[in-house]
């Protein structure tokens, strides 16, 4: 009998507040994670669906989404696209995501629809060809249901934060709802770290900022800070992630290096588990 492969890594960006960088960073990470040779599944949970558009899935063509998984319409692995890229595959959402708190509110398993998913996913055909390694689940901006889905099914949390006056507030909140999640729903969640993005190296309050995050939060912030790239904005209305439109710009570069800084992470984790 072939030996299943081993579960892939569950990591969530979030981040309640928007405009920070989290699905620029889903797309972007789980590009770079696949570019050395992971095996990514980018799974979509914000009803805006703009990690579907960046990683090119057109609305049209979503067909089965992450609203059907969580409302247990379909499995995680029905609703699996392939990418342009190598090695990374999506689980598109929809508008219709933003029905699907009052739909499971009253249900006894509401905020476990994603774990179930993922466990469901692993004793699938799909995980037996494809063999995931990392999945990162992109979150709305908000303290949802939709995000304690997330958490509940996540070993950890990945954190982005733009480099702005107000890029600590809110952070407590966010920390609150982990240690919340933590003790009722997922004794494993961890935050995984905090990544600084949108970095003006020419701007003194993003310098200020850099260094005001990293005395507050210490070793869980990453070295690798994401600089403010017009090569990255421009990417998503293309369709494709930043490193497949310019991989030598300074943001494609920057995600290639928090790629190797999580798996670096990763294997600190796995040596302290054992």
């Amino acid at each position: 009998m072939a030996m299943l492969p081993e579960a892939p890594r569950v990591l969530s960006l979030a981040n309640q507040k928007g405009g920070v960088g989290k699905t620029t960073t889903a797309i972007n990470l789980g590009t770079a994670l696949a570019a050395i040779g992971e095996k990514v599944l980018v799974i979509d949970l914000d009803p805006q669906g703009n990690a579907s558009t960046g990683l090119g899935i057109e609305h049209r063509d979503r067909g089965l989404s992450t609203y059907e998984v969580l409302s247990g319409d379909c499995s995680l692995a029905e609703a699996i696209r392939e990418t342009a890229v190598q090695r990374l595959w999506v689980a598109p959402s929809t508008m219709d995501l933003l029905g699907l708190e009052l739909e499971i509110a009253s249900t006894s398993d509401r905020a476990f629809r994603l774990r179930n998913a993922i466990e469901s996913l692993t004793r699938s055909g799909l995980y037996r060809e494809l063999g995931f390694t990392y999945v990162l689940v992109d979150c709305p901006p908000s303290l949802n249901l939709l995000t304690i889905n997330a958490l509940s099914a996540s070993h950890s949390i990945l954190v982005p934060l733009q480099c702005e006056f107000f890029a600590l507030e809110g952070l407590s909140q966010l920390l609150s709802t982990v240690e919340q999640v933590k003790g009722a729903l997922n004794q494993e969640l961890s935050i995984h770290g905090i990544v600084l993005t949108m970095y003006d190296s020419r701007n003194n309050l993003s310098n200020q900022v850099v260094a005001d995050v990293r005395e507050t939060m210490g070793d869980a912030v990453y070295e690798t800070v994401i600089p403010r790239n017009v090569r990255i904005s421009e990417a998503p209305s293309y369709g494709k992630p930043a490193l497949l439109y310019d991989l030598k710009c300074a943001g494609s570069q920057a995600y290639l290096r928090l790629a190797s800084e999580i798996i670096q992470r990763e294997r600190k984790l796995r040596r302290v588990a054992a």
